[in-house]
């Protein structure tokens, strides 16, 4: 298998990128193509003991990087030699299996929209970012831009977010909720009211496994396998997510330095703790598949080190072995059909 990385996208470009596509090649037997300015990622190479290209790495010239600055809708018709233009181009082209990239994640989507493509009958693409649960993970997709949501997006999102859980984190009949300020029927806005009603009826027609509306906190303790929202309230959930994150660990820091007694309980729960911070970590989640493109596309975050590189290419394997594409192409009528 092969995985192009955009080796200029992101804040620690192309270093990291490259550090992390050597562990990728090591850690998940695939083979590499880097996008980007040749003589950046030789040297990039040198800084990480190597002095030649590895056997299973491929340098694809390009002379322009996306910044983070440049428009999205616009980037790709002023910027024809684009790291990520390229890649996306070699990707449709049928050049590699997935693509990784750390840049612009507005470009990115824009890119893998015009330049790889939609999935035919998808209306739009979906970020399908997988966030920890009590006891397990869930998928949260949202449909982005508040402006264009509308029960038939959500619906879509819902069944996308229901294949991707089924196939690329292989739970069987995933739970499919939609977020809301309570789990009763007349909770909610007029979307959330639509957006029940369609889910309600692709439930009872067995398409989805919809278990209704539901609220934050029983989402967190596990309450169902995707989580449908719109783009302002999924943005809000993982923000706070984060913020707890950050806020629990450090409080939890401060108990246990307290004194020798809370030291030596501190030591007996540290792997506890260090496995519950990875939960929250994104270099080890890797990154966010893009839902819907023909062609998987990884979007790793803007900050990403060399692990969260390799962690992003382990996922990029293995949204393109799991078939989710295909699913989605065969299954695409019923997200038409209960639309119209």
């Amino acid at each position: 298998m092969k995985i192009i990385i955009d080796a200029m996208g992101g804040d620690n470009a192309p270093l990291e990128i490259v550090k992390g596509a050597l562990l990728g090649m090591e850690h998940w037997g695939v083979e590499v193509l880097l996008t980007g300015d040749t003589e950046a990622i030789l040297r990039a190479l040198r800084d990480c003991g190597h002095d030649t290209i590895p056997r299973g790495m491929e340098i694809v010239h390009t002379t322009e990087t996306v910044e983070m600055c440049d428009d999205p809708s616009k980037v790709f018709r002023h910027k024809k030699d684009t790291s990520m233009g390229v890649g996306l181009t070699l990707l449709r082209d049928g050049k590699a299996d997935a693509l990784v990239s750390a840049g612009s994640t507005g470009a990115l989507l824009a890119g893998a929209t015009l330049i790889t493509k939609r999935i035919r009958g998808i209306r739009r693409a979906a970020m399908a970012p997988v966030i920890p649960t009590t006891g397990g993970k869930a998928v949260l997709i949202d449909c982005g831009a508040n402006a264009e949501c509308t029960p038939e997006y959500l619906m879509q999102f819902a069944y996308l977010g229901s294949f991707y859980a089924g196939r690329v984190l292989g739970l069987e009949r995933p739970r499919v909720g939609l977020l809301n300020i309570g789990a009763e029927d007349s909770k909610g806005t007029d979307l959330q009211k639509q957006t029940l009603a369609l889910l309600r009826k692709a439930g009872e027609e067995g398409h989805l496994n919809f278990i209704g509306n539901i609220e934050a906190k029983e989402a967190i303790k596990g309450g169902c396998d995707v989580i449908v929202t719109d783009g302002f309230s999924g943005n809000i959930l993982l923000k706070t997510m984060e913020g707890v994150g950050s806020f629990a660990g450090h409080a939890l820091g401060d108990i246990f330095r307290k004194n020798l007694l809370t030291k030596l309980a501190a030591a007996m729960v540290m792997p506890g703790l260090r496995a519950f911070k990875a939960q929250l970590d994104p270099n080890k989640v890797g990154g966010t598949a893009f839902i819907g493109i023909s062609r998987p596309v990884i979007k790793a975050h803007g900050s990403s080190n060399a692990e969260a590189i390799d962690n992003a290419i382990g996922q990029a394997r293995q949204v393109a072995e799991s078939g989710i594409i295909g699913q989605i192409q065969e299954n695409v009528h019923l997200m038409q059909l209960q639309a119209e």
